[in-house]
């Protein structure tokens, strides 16, 4: 499981979480390349920071299609802090000449983010704009200004260890609030300017209130301990990598499949197998259950 901080100040709201065991799992699952599971991890961790903003039974879903060779993503999240997702091509990676370091923005390429609220409506809300630079942080930061104008920060980041596992991984979204100051919003740029990265923030020993405070601290001060602005944590709650399939929904999606095309299979094999694309888990349906 992973951890989520949410809490506000009088100019911004923020979101921190830390998804390592989340970004393991879907390794686990889905045997991503080193650079495809960097790309998939941050969506999966900006994500549930978006599912944040959500209420009751409502679920949010990223989806991203470009033209690198990661060609889609796509994560699915909760009010609950759940989230699942999968990737097209997960083992694909990029050729690299000696000493080259691989950038996520090359992996995934151009083209656009679509983001779908199912709010319980007739309609889901749909809102879809251009990757900026396929980094994913920045991008979601772009959706945001662009469709929903909130200007917003988000920083995130999945660090691997020498055996290829899931070293450190998280981040941090901070939304200003309509009315915020310019003198606030100076001070947070400069400060996240001069901010380490999220995993060695991580790989460092700070938990996510220790970030919560680093954010806001004022580094134009010589006061130490003085802050940008007080601020305040609502919220702290545990996060996990989590897939509601069963073979009832398996059942239900089959059903709609014309009864000539599932006795078309069953000619050629004894039973007809799914495969989720969530979590790999596989369903079986025999002729009988299917066509009684």
């Amino acid at each position: 499981m992973g951890k989520l901080l949410r809490g506000s100040s009088k100019n911004a709201r923020f979101f921190i979480v830390e998804t390592k065991d989340i970004v393991q799992k879907a390794l686990d699952i889905h045997k991503c390349s080193p650079t495809a599971i960097k790309a998939f991890g941050r969506l999966l961790t900006g994500a549930v920071m978006m599912g944040e903003t959500l209420k009751g039974d409502d679920l949010l879903t990223l989806r991203t299609n470009t033209d690198g060779l990661l060609k889609q993503m796509l994560v699915t999240t909760d009010a609950n802090g759940n989230i699942k997702g999968y990737l097209s091509d997960p083992e694909v990676d990029l050729e690299l000449k000696a000493g080259e370091v691989p950038k996520v923005g090359d992996l995934v390429g151009k083209g656009t983010l679509t983001v779908i609220k199912d709010m319980g409506l007739k309609e889901p809300y749909v809102g879809v704009s251009q990757i900026v630079n396929g980094e994913i942080g920045e991008d979601i930061a772009y959706y945001y200004y662009t469709s929903e104008q909130t200007p917003s920060v988000v920083v995130l980041g999945v660090s691997l260890g020498p055996d290829m596992r899931v070293k450190n991984a998280g981040g941090y979204m901070i939304q200003l609030l309509p009315e915020a100051s310019e003198n606030f919003i100076a001070k947070l740029e400069a400060k996240i300017k001069v901010m380490r990265p999220m995993t060695e923030l991580l790989a460092g020993g700070m938990n996510l209130k220790r970030i919560a405070k680093l954010i806001y601290e004022d580094i134009d001060s010589k006061n130490d301990l003085a802050l940008i602005e007080d601020y305040s944590v609502y919220e702290e709650k545990k996060i996990s990598y989590k897939c509601n399939c069963n073979k009832d929904k398996f059942y239900k999606g089959l059903m709609t499949i014309d009864k000539k095309e599932l006795e078309e299979i069953f000619i050629e094999k004894p039973e007809l197998e799914v495969e989720c694309h969530f979590c790999r888990k596989k369903y079986s349906f025999t002729k009988d259950e299917l066509l009684g």
